[in-house]
């Protein structure tokens, strides 16, 4: 148990993928032996495309919280997930690197539990003295023709924390450690095992999550009357209400689940609601935030009269907004993979990362830092050692760092590929042109039924480049995709 209010949260942001599949499209497909699936078909849940991950993700997320903050300040990053695409490898260190922040920043993973999201949160506002960056990023799968695969979903949420314009602040957290047994996934295995939904509602949530709810509280000297927003992330409906019901809090106190358009996106969903709820709160009211699993974690924050001057870039409503429409199940299956298609020979190439010349190129790469030669104003991608401008070639010493991520852009060419192996064809490629003066041959990702035409508005989105499958190591690049989806 703890009370801290000199170090809070001073900026959120969040990430739902773009692709969204019809529930209604997942139940027909699976109407010949599941057709109770049928009582869950409302709405629609996000799903990552082949080239996403909850490294992309938290990206995203980060990008999104970021946008009024100065990077050069953050002395930490965070990562909670139980999805991280490396078991041995430091995923927060990719994420960093991609977001340009600096070397010396601290990096951490966080896992191995639907309270990762939660946990560590706790744990950053509880230890922080310097500005901070966390983020929760989650894809968890569901077995075909389960309820997990129709019900889950896929997000990021984002936080930066500090001392400098806390929008909110924490009143007081505590945990509890339980081996409850809900859910597990053992080590290797593509899918959770759940145990039966009325016990784990009546004797975990209800009598765990509750207790807890209620000490913290206690110790936050806040009522139950109070209480203006209550979070509580679960894979199950009816779940919170029930739960807000026995703690006394109002009912209009329930925060909005996202099921409608995201779905139950693992020990992030809980981080996801709570960037929705900071959207609309106002200045002065308690949030209470929970999160379960193998024990419950419990965080009451108050917001603060700076709430309103704060706002990401698109927030969770925006990501929510910008949605394509997919009823194609086997697309799904295919990106989860749960099938294994026939690609044809040309999937047949092998991909060895050159992890020299990767670390060699870590600050251009990652970080898609282009050069502005000052010598004739020539940006070019990537940096070579002299200026490209055959009238300067400057030496790359006079260059200045032109990061191009956020720099606006359109599409100057492009080419609809059906013939080379891709996994979600066909392949769009051509030259994107940056408003700066850049032009550089991309992928294109993301394109929906109004396709593209010379002169579609673009943003850039950091993405999987290509899977080494063979030793199991996916690359990554930023990709080019249509501001409207």
């Amino acid at each position: 148990m703890s009370k801290t209010q000199s170090f809070g949260i001073t900026g959120f942001g969040g990430y739902v993928p773009r692709l969204r599949m019809q529930r209604s499209a997942i139940a027909a497909a699976h109407q010949w032996m599941a057709p109770g699936l049928r009582s869950h078909a409302k709405g629609r849940r996000a799903f990552c495309s082949w080239d996403e991950d909850s490294i992309t993700m938290a990206v995203e997320a980060a990008r999104d919280a970021l946008e009024n903050h100065p990077r050069d300040t953050i002395a930490s990053i965070t990562l909670a997930s139980t999805t991280l695409p490396f078991a041995d490898l430091q995923n927060s260190t990719i994420v960093a690197g991609a977001l340009g922040l600096a070397s010396e920043v601290r990096t951490l993973d966080v896992g191995h539990s639907q309270r990762a999201g939660t946990s560590g949160l706790i744990a950053a506002l509880r230890q922080g003295n310097a500005p901070a960056l966390f983020i929760a990023s989650d894809r968890p799968r569901g077995k075909p023709a389960s309820g997990q695969e129709i019900g889950f979903g896929a997000s990021a949420a984002a936080f930066t924390l500090g001392s400098d314009k806390v929008i909110a602040t924490l009143l007081a957290s505590s945990s509890r450690t339980a081996l409850f047994v809900d859910h597990f996934r053992g080590e290797g295995a593509s899918y959770d095992y759940y145990w039966e939904e009325r016990w784990i509602r009546d004797e975990g949530y209800l009598k765990l999550v509750v207790d807890t709810v209620e000490t913290t509280l206690l110790e936050a000297d806040i009522s139950a009357t109070e209480v203006n927003h209550f979070i509580l992330a679960a894979p199950f409906k009816g779940v919170a209400t029930a739960v807000i019901r026995k703690l006394g809090i109002a009912a209009e106190a329930e925060a909005d689940e996202l099921q409608a358009d995201c779905g139950y996106s693992g020990s992030a969903h809980g981080l996801l609601m709570l960037a929705h709820v900071l959207e609309r709160a106002e200045p002065n009211q308690i949030i209470v935030l929970a999160g379960f699993g193998q024990g419950v974690d419990v965080l009451v924050l108050r917001t603060t009269d700076a709430i309103g001057s704060f706002r990401p870039q698109r927030g969770v409503s925006g990501a929510l907004a910008d949605a394509q429409d997919h009823v194609a199940y086997l697309r799904l299956a295919s990106y989860e993979n749960a099938i294994d298609l026939e690609w044809g020979m040309r999937a047949e190439k092998s991909i060895k990362t050159a992890l020299t010349e990767q670390y060699r190129a870590s600050d251009q790469l990652p970080g898609f830092v282009a050069g502005r030669c000052n010598g004739c104003g020539t940006i070019q991608f990537p940096q070579l050692p002299y200026c490209v401008n055959p009238a300067c070639n400057a030496s790359r010493a006079e260059f200045e760092a032109q990061p191009l991520f956020d720099e606006p852009a359109q599409v100057l060419t492009f080419t609809g590929d059906w013939l080379s192996y891709y996994p979600a064809p066909p392949l769009y490629v051509g030259f994107v042109q940056f408003d700066q003066g850049a032009r550089l041959l991309m992928e294109m990702v993301d394109v929906g039924a109004a396709g593209l035409d010379v002169g579609t508005p673009l943003r850039m989105v950091f993405r999987i480049k290509d899977v080494d499958k063979v030793r199991g190591y996916p690359r990554y690049f930023w990709k080019a995709t249509p501001i409207q989806a």
